[in-house]
């Protein structure tokens, strides 16, 4: 049976150091996505978000491993978040917050492939978010990001610390806050989960 596993595979990218934030590029891969609204600590479609994603990427990796023979672990959960006014972000004035969550997907799940495993989800599930998820390509280019250990609620301080290293080296923010959450919270004290916070920017130009 062939393996992939894209946590080996894409290690420089999915360890930075907790000590010292870091430039790297990000190429373009594919996700399972879900958009919503709301704040993530009560909105039930934050939970029924990640119910969906994760029901959908198992069934896609048991429903491959067993019609094309290829394993590959399920890779850890990831957001993309924004607001329309951004101060709402800033101030953390949550109801306004919006969201993606997401799964990064090997290149062996192909649209038809997604479309079947979404199916065979619904089938056993019945989840109604399974409906919302997408398989989407995303290619944020040159980032920032460092390694974020604590509860979540305790970020701040981190992402500052982030957006002055890139300022520091002339880079300017872009795009969506990105954050992928490495540890399980079901497992980890809060103190101790491993966030890795990543923000897409650009070279300032002069």
């Amino acid at each position: 049976m062939k393996k992939i596993d894209l946590r080996k595979e894409l290690k420089d990218l999915y360890s930075p150091s907790p000590k010292e934030a870091e430039v790297v590029r990000i190429p373009k891969f594919q996700y399972l996505m879900i958009d919503g609204t709301g704040d993530p600590n009560v909105a039930p479609a934050f939970r029924e978000a990640i119910q969906a994603l994760y029901s959908a990427a198992y069934t896609l990796k048991f429903m491959i491993k067993k019609d094309k023979a290829i394993d590959y672990p399920v890779m850890a959960l990831e957001g993309l978040w924004w607001a329309d006014d951004m101060s709402a972000f800033v101030d953390a004035r949550k109801d306004s917050w919006k969201w993606t969550l997401m799964i990064l997907q090997p290149n062996v799940v192909t649209r038809s492939l997604f479309s079947k495993g979404v199916r065979l989800a619904m089938e056993k599930k019945g989840l109604p978010a399974l409906a919302k998820i997408r398989l989407e390509n995303l290619e944020e280019g040159l980032c920032v990001q460092v390694m974020y250990i604590g509860t979540y609620a305790q970020e701040g301080p981190t992402i500052q610390n982030l957006h002055s290293f890139a300022a520091e080296r002339g880079l300017a923010l872009r795009g969506k806050h990105h954050e992928i959450y490495m540890s399980d919270p079901r497992k980890v004290k809060p103190e101790k989960m491993k966030t890795i916070i990543r923000q897409p920017v650009e070279r300032v130009k002069i």
